[in-house]
């Protein structure tokens, strides 16, 4: 039944499975890959290409029962080629330039090098999503001999790679290309010098150095690093990766490391091209500007399973990345735990996103909250003082029962996160406007409905009645103006939450004093 499902992770799935012959590989597992240049801040790229590479590995697992593993690889032993601007240190980290990542001193100083604290803020955060991964330092691995295999390949196949290369470069680059950086023993630089000669016998080159010195070398064992499109394809040879995914400005280095695997004699891995996240001008998200959201910026105001979901999305459509997205898509997801319990089928189920956010474990959506952001943002704004998460729980238990911080505390994340979204981008923002005299009209007539409950009524049934109320001032074409117009008077900004939700969560009399503030409030 599942070969039926349209969720893009189980059509990878089934991708990799074709590629493998419909047969587990002889390793006994499937070998999922993703890889970082720890040369910048991990941003949040790097992390959505682990969680959708996760998507997939479970999807495969889901599909065909088949053990999977997931390596973690960081390109940590290249050379440091340009600062990033968004660092501290700036001079310090000028004087270390084309040393290897991990030699070069943390600017934070709070790491072994630039590349460890990079790795350990990006593992961290891959641990918070309780991933089961294997992390890989490149320069572990070149140092440790495990490389070996694949470095000795290159040098055997020399000539192959180099055809395969050269003709990408410019006439000035091909001069000096050769696929080894040797790494220089008195400064640790990792040198982009000619190799003059090749000794596979031996599994030496020979280079020349600046000074015009020539120096023979191990290309193994750390001696020497490879550049970066001959290492990914190294790399899938020597591991034998059966899956990768990669943006979309790594066509190209996909497709030469696909050539230079073949070259070795390796089995080229199931390949999959993903669109960036812009910011709001359009540019790319990139580690050296520090432009864009940030994880942990996202993660101040949402949810993970927030960030999460909008992982999920169109994987191949390039998509803005902005702060003001997070309640939209908190309460969409939300909605999605609802539509997942009423799934008639596996199908339906593993077809919602929920079920790939959370690896087919899914909550139940009373379980997460009773109440979407947007609710609770205005909930927020109805504070007379400075908003805090005592006032919004004393509301929220006020009327529904059996919730509590400790029961749910995904909602309690999310009140959280609310009162800094509400407080850092709203409030200096908003405007209460006061109402023209049709809208006075419109708030009497809200103000009679509303004493006409008693509070226990369903909250369906206030939304019909608040609804009746704007078509009775409004046109029918016109309604959606009435909610806009209740939104700016009494919220002080042009959306809102579905106000019998409101109501019926902030109480009847509440709303009343609300409403009634408003009333009193005159135009400038």
């Amino acid at each position: 039944m599942l070969d039926k499902a349209t969720a893009w992770p189980f059509v990878e799935a089934r991708r990799i499975v074709e590629a493998l012959g419909n047969k587990l590989p002889e390793k006994g597992y499937v070998l999922f890959e993703t890889g970082y240049g720890p040369s910048g801040l991990p941003h949040i790229g790097t992390f959505c290409e682990n969680l959708r590479t996760v998507m997939v590995q479970r999807a495969l697992e889901k599909l065909t029962g088949w053990p999977t593993k997931l390596v973690m690889f960081s390109d940590d032993m290249d050379g440091f080629r340009k600062v990033p601007g968004n660092l501290p240190n700036q001079q310090m980290l000028q004087d270390n330039l084309h040393k290897s990542l991990t030699s070069v001193p943390d600017p934070f100083e709070t790491d072994e090098s630039f590349a460890h604290h990079n790795n350990r803020r990006l593992r961290a955060f891959l641990d918070s999503f309780e991933f089961d991964y294997t992390f890989k330092s490149a320069t572990e691995e070149y140092k440790a001999g495990r490389l070996n295999k694949g470095l000795t390949g290159i040098l055997e196949n020399y000539e192959a790679v180099m055809d395969i290369m050269l003709p990408t470069l410019g006439e000035e680059r091909r001069k000096t290309y050769s696929p080894f950086l040797p790494v220089c023993p008195e400064t640790g630089h990792v040198l982009q010098v000619p190799v003059i000669k090749t000794n596979p016998e031996k599994g030496t080159i020979v280079y020349r150095r600046e000074d015009g010195e020539e120096v023979e070398t191990l290309v193994t064992d750390g001696h020497c690093k490879l550049q970066w499109k001959p290492d990914f394809g190294m790399r899938w040879f020597v591991q034998d990766v059966d899956y990768e995914m990669s943006g979309k400005d790594l066509i190209d280095s996909v497709n030469l490391a696909t050539r230079i695997c073949r070259a070795l004699g390796g089995q080229v891995p199931t390949t999959f091209i993903y669109e960036h996240f812009v910011d709001e001008e359009g540019a790319k998200i990139s580690k050296s500007k520090g432009n864009g959201v940030s994880m942990e910026q996202w993660l101040q105001y949402g949810i993970t399973e927030s960030l999460a979901l909008f992982t999920y999305r169109k994987p191949q459509s390039q998509k803005k990345i902005f702060l003001s997205l997070i309640p939209q898509v908190t309460d969409e997801y939300l909605k999605l735990l609802a539509d997942y319990e009423a799934a008639e089928d596996d199908v339906a189920r593993v077809d919602n996103p929920v079920w790939h956010i959370h690896r087919g474990d899914v909550p139940k959506a009373e379980e997460v909250s009773p109440i979407t952001y947007s609710m609770l943002l205005n909930l927020v704004g109805t504070s007379a003082t400075t908003p805090d998460a005592a006032y919004v729980w004393g509301v929220i238990q006020k009327y529904t029962e059996g919730v509590s911080p400790e029961t749910h505390p995904v909602l309690d994340q999310m009140v959280a996160g609310a009162i800094r979204y509400y407080t850092d981008l709203i409030l200096p923002n908003k405007q209460y406007r006061a109402p023209v005299e049709a809208e006075r009209a419109m708030l009497e007539d809200l103000m009679k409905t509303l004493r006409g409950f008693k509070g226990s009524e369903p909250a369906e049934e206030i939304q019909t009645q608040i609804y009746e109320v704007g078509k009775r001032h409004y046109e029918k074409k016109e309604l959606r103006s009435f909610f806009k117009a209740l939104y700016e008077i009494l919220f002080g900004h042009s959306n809102g939450p579905r106000m019998g939700g409101f109501v019926k969560i902030y109480g009847v009399e509440e709303t009343l004093v609300l409403v009634e503030s408003a009333l009193q409030r005159q135009a400038a």
